[in-house]
């Protein structure tokens, strides 16, 4: 009878280390191209079927690829996760969803041990996760690798996806100030978000492009959640002279406005013009549908995860990706009725 190889005869035959068979087997990306096939090519001519052992042994860590979030709004981590997913699919990795509070007094301490003791293979950070310094200081102290998702370049351009949220709020403003509004509002989301301030940065500068601003009582802050819009626009509709538009920082406040407006029998988009930001799927399913900033949250969820797993020899990139948003227009913003 033939005598079944074991990983250490594939790993003698192809002149490399046990290790580096293991890694091959469990299609990681951490091996040169050219290893690669030397390997698989040995181990198809001797129909070598790996045991348990090269399951368990590579790098000392395991295939999980977590998603470290502190988001609000479930239409964004699902989307999040969706795109994360469609990159692992059909590999050995999988996907760990990490929640968190950034503003639990144990934040920090709760984080380092969840990388201790689950020895990611990589970590994927959304906004606001990804913008904390530390945050990512703690990953490079355990020597786990990193992509980072934010509206600001916050890291080397091989962990970086850059979404360019001023650019896509600048757009809103420019989409409601052609329609003829003068009387505009913003409902921008929690002040410990960069793109919170990214966006409210870029929705000024574009209203300014039509000599217009946004006057101090037309700001309030949210909380990236469907309550906090209904909250956010009770305020600013209960006034004397209520804005003709609103501009939300992102679509789950944007229908909390709707909630608002039907509570105090205002109708969209006729007595008030609704923008949100995100273009989540049920922009599209709302009556009236939302016009909306669209980011790609799914392809950058992939885009992420493709990042995590290329392989050590590709060429290093000198610019991080960058998804810039752009505006879909619907049926919630008209013109002002005079």
């Amino acid at each position: 009878m033939k005598t079944k190889l074991t990983i250490n005869d594939i790993a003698r035959l192809a002149n490399v280390s046990k290790k580096t068979v293991s890694r091959v087997i469990n299609e990681s990306p951490r091996v040169r191209s050219e290893t690669r096939e030397r390997i698989k090519a040995i181990i198809a001519e001797h129909d070598f079927s790996p045991d348990l052992q090269a399951r368990a042994l590579a790098f000392r860590r395991s295939f999980l690829v977590a998603m470290i979030y502190d988001n609000p709004s479930p239409q964004y981590v699902v989307n999040m996760q969706r795109g994360i997913l469609d990159t692992l699919e059909d590999t050995s990795f999988q996907l760990v969803v990490r929640p968190c509070d950034r503003n639990a007094p144990r934040f920090y301490d709760a984080m380092q041990a969840f990388l201790e003791q689950q020895r990611l293979f990589g970590a994927i950070l959304p906004p606001s996760v990804s913008e904390d310094e530390k945050v990512a200081e703690l990953l490079r102290s355990v020597n786990c690798p990193y992509v980072r998702i934010a509206s600001v370049v916050l890291d080397e351009p091989d962990r970086m996806i850059w979404t360019h949220d001023a650019e896509g709020a600048a757009e809103a403003a420019r989409h409601i100030a052609k329609l003829g509004h003068k009387r505009i509002a913003h409902i921008r989301g929690p002040e410990m978000f960069r793109s919170s301030h990214e966006r409210l940065r870029g929705f000024t500068a574009g209203l300014a492009e039509y000599d217009l601003a946004l006057a101090d009582d037309m700001i309030v802050e949210g909380g990236y959640t469907f309550d906090s819009g209904v909250e956010c626009a009770r305020l600013l509709l209960s006034g004397a002279d209520r804005p003709t538009a609103i501009f939300a920082g992102n679509d789950e406040m944007a229908l909390g406005v709707y909630q608002a407006a039907r509570e105090m029998k205002l109708r969209v988009p006729y007595d008030v013009s609704v923008v949100g930001f995100d273009d989540t799927p049920i922009s599209a399913r709302v009556s009236p549908t939302l016009t909306t900033v669209q980011l790609p949250i799914r392809e950058m969820g992939k885009s992420a995860a493709e990042m995590l797993l290329a392989p050590p020899d590709r060429p290093r990139p000198t610019e991080p990706i960058s998804f810039v948003p752009k505006i879909v227009v619907r049926e919630s913003a008209a013109r002002p009725i005079k």
